[in-house]
């Protein structure tokens, strides 16, 4: 099994390294405190604070190794070497929404680092594979569940 790519921003690669570096510090102290906390409880056949205590640390185990494979296999977009002519990964697109006469932005960046409500989206997302490789000026119809969405390109940066 081959790993997928993981493509991200610096500013989403420094997030991953920093949540990496808290579940291996002190997220697993903590954990290893509680767990030692609840064996000192006696019986751990009935004990719930045991019984949770190592989920979570399956669940943070599982995260660290999950970590690990995404910044193992990830390509970091450089902000140089986004084009302005078209949109791409890493673009910051400006539209216009001609259905609901607004103008809105968006940055196109990899599934991971997505998130819709910083104006972040994928560019697997139904709106941000639709904007990929066109230009300023153009036209660009999103099929989405409701219909189909149009947009305007207004300007494309970094």
């Amino acid at each position: 099994m081959s790993a997928k790519e993981v493509v991200l921003t610096y500013e989403g690669l420094r997030k991953l390294e920093e949540e990496l570096e808290y579940l291996r510090g002190t997220k697993r102290k903590e954990v290893a405190e509680r767990i030692k906390q609840a064996l000192s409880f006696g019986d751990i056949s009935e004990n719930s604070e045991y019984d949770e205590a190592k989920n979570e640390q399956a669940q943070m185990e599982g995260r660290i190794v999950q970590l690990e494979s995404m910044l193992k296999h990830a390509r970091v977009i450089d902000e140089d070497d986004v084009n302005t002519d078209v949109v791409s990964l890493g673009s910051k697109v400006r539209i216009y929404d001609m259905e609901f006469d607004e103008e809105v932005e968006y940055h196109i960046v990899g599934s991971t680092e997505a998130n819709p409500l910083k104006s972040k989206i994928s560019n697997e997302s139904p709106v941000g594979a639709a904007l990929m490789g066109h230009k300023k000026d153009d036209i660009v119809e999103v099929q989405v569940p409701d219909g189909t969405m149009k947009f305007k390109i207004l300007e494309i940066s970094k």
